[in-house]
């Protein structure tokens, strides 16, 4: 039996500049192709050159005229973060869309970023938090949509407070889930701040349930010589239909969270398990619900970033 077809609709969003990181494959790609679909000048903000290539003719093929570029990010590295961040605000157009989408996932032994933070804290989490910082004069004169991805992963898990770069025993799975939960508390912080404050901005948050990407694959760069069984599994179950999403469909809960025109706080497909499924608000998960805990990594990562992000 053929998959039924999950879409939702996109409003027009022609004069409106958006920037989507980790657009260079996967759900990233999907959204970035979509916004532009809408109308929306799009910025791929990439690593590697290369892919963020093949990624603009995919998207030139299937939405011709398409008003796509690159730019050079590696969320890794608070400098690159700085660097484009610099250069965006030299450009002077407000961004309405921003939809943080690039992530690491659990490398198998501890790494680093070029700052010396463990790497998924430091490239999911604080390198987002950071490029916040650096865009939001642009955010504020866009009055933005902020979306932020995070993952199933945030169900369960906590902030490691005594060591959270992991110096003190690394976990590949509890690592990563911190970093997916501070990630969504810096999301929700970033809402009531500039709510508080008079931003204009809205910030909230998605998650794309399970479906084949590129996170759990063979990543040499991370230390992950071949795929993992979890994705070869997850590949089977999703080209049957059972459960799971395609890379197509879970790029739309951060789509409708980017774009919807009453936005809720959170998004996530919502079929059984919120695996797949079509995407429908969500209740935030426990690890995200503590006001306390999101100002603590609100802080945390101004110090660690050395990047203020003053009220007014």
């Amino acid at each position: 039996m053929p998959r039924a077809r999950i879409d939702i609709t996109v409003p027009d969003l022609s004069g409106k500049r958006a920037v989507v990181t980790g657009a260079s494959d996967g759900m990233g790609l999907t959204i970035a192709a979509r916004l532009a679909a809408a109308g929306a000048e799009v910025i791929l903000p990439v690593r590697n050159r290369r892919k963020g290539e093949t990624a603009i003719t995919t998207i030139k093929r299937t939405v011709p005229g398409a008003n796509v570029s690159l730019r050079d990010l590696d969320l890794s590295s608070l400098d690159s973060v700085a660097a484009l961040g610099e250069s965006l605000r030299g450009e002077g157009h407000p961004i309405h869309v921003l939809v943080n989408n690039a992530g690491v996932m659990t490398p198998p032994d501890r790494r680093t970023t070029a700052d010396g933070f463990e790497l998924q804290f430091g490239t999911n989490h604080l390198g987002h938090f950071a490029l916040v910082g650096h865009l939001l004069p642009l955010l504020r004169a866009g009055r933005a949509r902020v979306t932020s991805q995070v993952s199933i992963a945030a169900r369960r898990g906590a902030i490691n407070w005594d060591d959270v770069n992991w110096e003190r025993g690394y976990h590949g799975q509890r690592a990563y889930s911190q970093s997916k939960i501070a990630f969504g508390l810096f999301g929700l912080e970033l809402d009531r701040r500039s709510k508080a404050h008079g931003w204009g901005v809205t910030s909230n948050l998605s998650h794309p349930g399970v479906a084949p990407t590129s996170l759990l694959a063979a990543r040499p760069e991370l230390g992950r010589g071949k795929d993992t069984p979890q994705v070869r599994v997850i590949r089977a179950l999703s080209a049957r239909g059972i459960l799971l999403g395609t890379a197509e469909t879970a790029a739309l809960p951060a789509l409708m969270a980017a774009t919807d025109t009453e936005p809720a706080t959170f998004y996530g497909p919502s079929g059984p398990g919120h695996l797949g499924g079509p995407p429908a608000e969500q209740r935030l998960y426990p690890p995200l619900r503590s006001t306390d805990d999101a100002r603590r990594v609100w802080e945390i990562s101004e110090r660690l970033t050395r990047t203020s992000i003053p009220a007014a």
